[in-house]
């Protein structure tokens, strides 16, 4: 069983930085599996029977994406549409009833300053704001949600910023294991 599983949601790794950061510091946590799922699902069309049972054999589920127009990337949506509806709607007792109670983490990057993300800034919400559709998501399906892994200002950052925010990430991947396991 997978302790911890991330699923890398970004729709150009290759390119990041931040999200590239912070997923390789994660493979070096034991128990820790990283999916990019873009890699996996180049043309969106997502394989509902591995994706169900790669849910059910995580202890704890990370959702990993950059913020992209205040949402998620399109393959994140249609992996909830195609996933949790099926697992949540369709076969519930089968499938979904047996996810409930696990541990459910965002890890967010954002481009902007946090500044951005205020009342009176450029994006007007809080970058925790603009998620809440996703806290609302893992409490229709009985998942625990986490305090979001936020990430700012990420394309500009520089190597000593993004080395410091992997091992910020490190250690609260390590802290959501110790919260579950105490």
């Amino acid at each position: 069983m997978t302790q911890t599983l991330i699923l890398l949601f970004h729709p150009d790794y290759q390119s990041s930085r931040a999200n590239r950061a912070l997923a390789e510091a994660a493979r070096s946590c034991p128990g820790t599996e990283v999916i990019d799922m873009q890699a996996i699902y180049p043309d969106g069309r997502i394989d509902g029977d591995v994706e169900v049972a790669r849910l059910l054999s995580a202890e704890r589920i990370v959702l990993q994406f950059p913020v992209q127009w205040y949402s998620t990337p399109p393959l994140l949506k249609a992996w909830q549409d195609a996933v949790l509806t099926r697992m949540f709607y369709i076969h519930y007792e089968a499938e979904g009833a047996r996810l409930a109670g696990r541990p459910l983490m965002v890890a967010a990057t954002a481009g902007n300053v946090p500044e951005a993300y205020t009342p009176s800034g450029a994006n007007l919400f809080s970058l925790r704001e603009l998620l809440k559709p996703l806290q609302a998501t893992a409490h229709r399906c009985a998942l625990a949600w986490q305090e979001p892994f936020l990430i700012y200002n990420a394309r500009r950052a520089d190597a000593e910023a993004l080395a410091a925010a992997a091992a910020h990430y490190v250690a609260r991947l390590a802290r959501l294991e110790a919260r579950q396991d105490a």
